[in-house]
């Protein structure tokens, strides 16, 4: 069964989450640096996990509009698309996901670097998950 893969992408860092094999549940499993060739990392977590779908956080606004960081991100979904043929590539809300993260690792006591570290791919988890629900309910 073909796993799905998500990525809340940012400027610095790429946060990437994995489903399990029945597309349940959402883990956190790699941040890649934006700044180098992050896709060919990425052609080798999909290559190396089955991934027949990746899911790409929407950074939209509060109001549900689309501003410069949404249009940044829907150029990387079109790059994507082109990069990995076959592969459904699709864009899903990530609204509050990072400070769903933050809080989330803030009340777990972890120390700010180790914070700095992981919030991203803590981030594309919680975004992955909702996602995974929302299939779950058939929407």
């Amino acid at each position: 069964m073909k796993r799905v893969l998500g990525l809340d992408i940012g400027k610095v860092r790429i946060g990437v989450a994995l489903s399990d094999p029945l597309g349940t549940f959402a883990q956190g499993i790699a941040v890649l640096d934006a700044g180098r060739d992050w896709i060919n990392a990425l052609r080798g977590l999909v290559v190396a996990n089955n991934v027949g779908v990746i899911v790409v956080g929407l950074p939209v606004r509060t109001d549900g509009s689309r501003g410069p960081e949404a249009e940044w991100v829907e150029s990387i979904i079109e790059r994507l698309k082109t990069e990995f043929d076959g592969i459904e590539i699709l864009a899903w809300d990530e609204r509050f996901t990072t400070t769903v993260a933050i809080q989330s690792l803030l009340e777990g006591d972890i120390s700010r670097r180790k914070r700095k570290m992981v919030v991203d791919k803590v981030a594309a988890s919680i975004m992955l998950q909702g996602f995974l629900e929302n299939r779950r309910r058939g929407n």
